[in-house]
């Protein structure tokens, strides 16, 4: 019994494997027959086409020396870092060692060398913004071509995205004059550098203060008011950490480009201004572009619109619904909006007022009737602080020195009623007018549907989390290469569910067919019967 039970224990042992790993001097292994069909990296290979670059970069190579970088492999490099959402170029090329498909996609072998990350980050450099745009345009193209752009209603919407620089490491800017200097020595000791940058790569002009007197004042007011609701609530400990950074007294010595700012509820930091245009039919992307995060969103809508006019123009598709929130509300966007024959469906701002209480506008002769029966008339127009085109009306002294409303309506100091009006005022109107509608508040639904879903995506899932270079000018960059990554991964799954539609239309044809081919063949079998039988034939 002992010997029968070591013996079978003996033969379970030589029945285990046991793997032995060798490496081989020569081996023949193709890559094409370990990647799927199916694989994503597969089938953009052969669905994205970029000879086109070698004609575009050609110039920037000179004829000695070693050969760089291959210009298709490096727009490879950039479509992987952005949808495997990796910011880092050394960590890029250690991704792309270890995977097959990837190294298939790139067209290189197990046994060659990829390009060093320096090589990816100094091409990246030399390459100018028309060349990522021209990628940009062809992708499109791509998506247009396939269906998925209707081009007639696009969203529009902005999101900070971080520098690559530090708030730790900005500097003060020089004072131009006297006063200016004195408004900076009050804050030298709280907005001294706490790290200082190895190299400034600001202008001269970047590194002094432009802004006047009267608005450093006003800068210097805001802050002491935030300073004492910040000791009211979270005590004295705040006015010695208290740092009063601005656009205006301080700059970024590693990036001049990026700028101070901030959301509700989060910390300023260093960043740039993301403006983007998306499809509504698809979620396809149409535009995207960087800009500096200083300025209002208002500012940049009629560049945005121009510019996704023509992408879409270059496609045979036509502009004419623009959805923006309220942060693109300004009566000049509702002008070239309207005067392009473009329909904005923009929320109107606090700015404007519908109705001014007491006040009766007259539009042929342009002037408003108060309360008292009295005229103000036009004065001026001019420009505001802000940029603004508005037009002042003004009563007359003489009329509202006994007037019964003149507590209520001028208060303590006034001697005459002042309006201050857009000049667009009629455009707002129009803008107002159709924000009560049913239709405006649908539309108001599907740009929150479509373009700050794609933000989302781009900013966890797409490398734009944070800019990996410096400069507007890379940044442009790196906004691009991030949508256009997106807009392939949308289509290579557009394409695979149309190609799975037309399938299941397919069968469906086929099943059709052969329903009505076996109706027919049991329609005929009984009419045989019928007439063929004479007992069937009476009854």
């Amino acid at each position: 019994m002992r010997g029968f039970f070591s013996t079978g224990v003996k033969q379970l042992c030589t029945m285990q494997g046991k793997k032995h790993y060798t490496e081989k001097l020569f081996s023949s292994f193709q890559l094409s027959e370990y990647v799927p069909k199916e694989n994503f990296y597969r089938r953009l290979r052969e669905q994205l086409e970029l000879k086109f670059i070698y004609s575009r970069t050609i110039h920037l190579y000179g004829s000695t020396g070693n050969p760089g970088i291959d210009p298709v492999v490096f727009f490879k490099l950039m479509l992987v870092s952005y949808l495997e959402n990796i910011t880092s170029d050394r960590h890029l090329i250690e991704h792309c060692k270890m995977r097959l498909d990837i190294l298939f996609f790139l067209g290189y072998d197990l046994d060659e060398n990829l390009p060093w990350h320096s090589t990816v980050s100094r091409t990246r450099q030399l390459y100018d913004e028309p060349l990522f745009e021209e990628l940009f345009s062809k992708v499109f193209t791509m998506c247009v071509e396939s269906g998925m752009v209707s081009g007639h209603t696009q969203a529009v919407d902005s999101a900070y995205i971080k520098a690559n620089a530090s708030m730790e490491s900005v500097e003060q800017k020089q004072a131009p004059t006297e006063r200016v200097n004195e408004f900076l020595q009050k804050g030298n000791k709280e907005n001294l550098p706490q790290r200082k940058a190895k190299e400034n790569k600001a202008s001269q002009e970047q590194q002094t203060i432009t802004s006047s007197a009267k608005e450093l004042n006003q800068l210097n007011t805001r802050n002491e008011y935030f300073k004492e609701n910040k000791i009211e609530q979270h005590g004295n400990k705040v006015e010695k950490t208290f740092q009063s950074f601005s656009n205006q007294t301080h700059y970024s010595p590693t990036d001049p480009d990026a700028r101070i700012s901030t959301k509700p509820g989060k910390p300023r930091q260093l960043n740039y201004l993301c403006n983007m245009a998306v499809d509504t039919a698809e979620g396809v992307i149409t535009h995207i572009q960087a800009d500096y995060a200083d300025r209002k969103d208002s500012r940049y809508l009629t560049d945005i619109t121009t510019k996704t006019k023509e992408e879409l123009e270059n496609n045979n598709l036509n502009l004419e619904n623009v959805l923006a929130d309220t942060g693109y509300s300004s009566g000049i966007n509702y002008h070239e909006l309207e005067k392009q024959n473009i329909t904005p469906y923009i929320p109107t701002s606090g700015v404007y007022k519908h109705e001014r209480d007491g006040m009766t506008y007259n539009k042929q002769e342009d002037y408003f009737t108060c309360r008292n029966n009295k005229k103000l008339v036009h004065k001026k127009t001019y420009t505001n602080t802000a940029g603004a085109l508005m037009k002042s009306y003004r009563s007359t002294r003489k009329d509202c020195r006994d007037c019964p409303f003149k507590k209520t309506c001028l208060g303590k100091v006034a001697q005459e009623k002042k309006l201050e009006l857009s000049y667009y005022q009629e455009e707002y109107e129009r803008a107002w007018k159709r924000q009560q509608t049913k239709h405006f508040k649908r539309m108001v639904r599907v740009r929150a549907g479509t373009v700050e879903p794609v933000f989302g995506n781009l900013i966890n899932y797409y490398g734009l989390r944070k800019i990996n270079t410096k400069g507007k000018a890379g940044a442009h960059k790196c906004m691009l290469m991030s949508a256009i990554a997106f807009n392939l991964k949308k289509l290579m799954k557009f394409i695979v569910k149309k190609s799975n539609v037309k399938v299941v239309a397919l069968q469906g044809q086929q099943l059709a067919f052969l329903k009505s081919l076996f109706t027919k063949v049991i329609s005929s079998k009984i009419s045989y019967l019928v007439f063929s039988t004479p007992q069937l034939r009476f009854k």
